[in-house]
């Protein structure tokens, strides 16, 4: 499977632009660290979550854990159960409520679909592509 070098730019120009450069409330000149960390950070929540499932089904509260091991905690709950929807609505995962808790209510289940492993390689060649690209503009300092 492979990615059109015009999807890789067009994500890699827009991953970039965002990548603490976002200017407003308190970063009125874009230096790094802003409000756009934000959404770079938002923007790999989708590759860590398919990774964790390709291991092992798993609740929510799973997923923020993995989340946080991969240095992107601190979030909302609300946030990652939105994107796990979005995520479902487009077949990259399933999720079935888990009757067979010995304690409180069900909990869902998510679990990666055909669809989303083949999502998590293209995940892994963008991802290659801009660590690739990062590497040379840093090797030039």
């Amino acid at each position: 499977m492979t990615i059109d070098n015009k999807h890789l730019v067009r994500y890699s120009i827009t991953d970039m632009r965002n990548f603490g450069q976002g200017k407003g409330p308190g970063n009125p000149h874009g230096v790094p660290g802003g409000r756009g960390r934000g959404r770079f950070r938002s923007r790999l929540m989708e590759p860590v979550i398919l990774l964790a499932l390709k291991k092992q089904p798993a609740h929510g509260y799973t997923l923020l854990a993995e989340l946080e091991n991969f240095g992107l905690g601190n979030l909302d709950p609300s946030m990652l159960y939105r994107l796990l929807r979005d995520m479902e609505a487009r077949e990259l995962v399933t999720s079935a409520w888990d009757e067979e808790q010995s304690q409180g209510p069900p909990r869902r289940t998510y679990q990666i679909t055909p669809q989303g492993e083949s999502t998590c390689e293209l995940w892994q060649q963008h991802l290659t592509h801009q660590r690739d690209m990062l590497q040379a503009i840093l090797d030039t300092f």
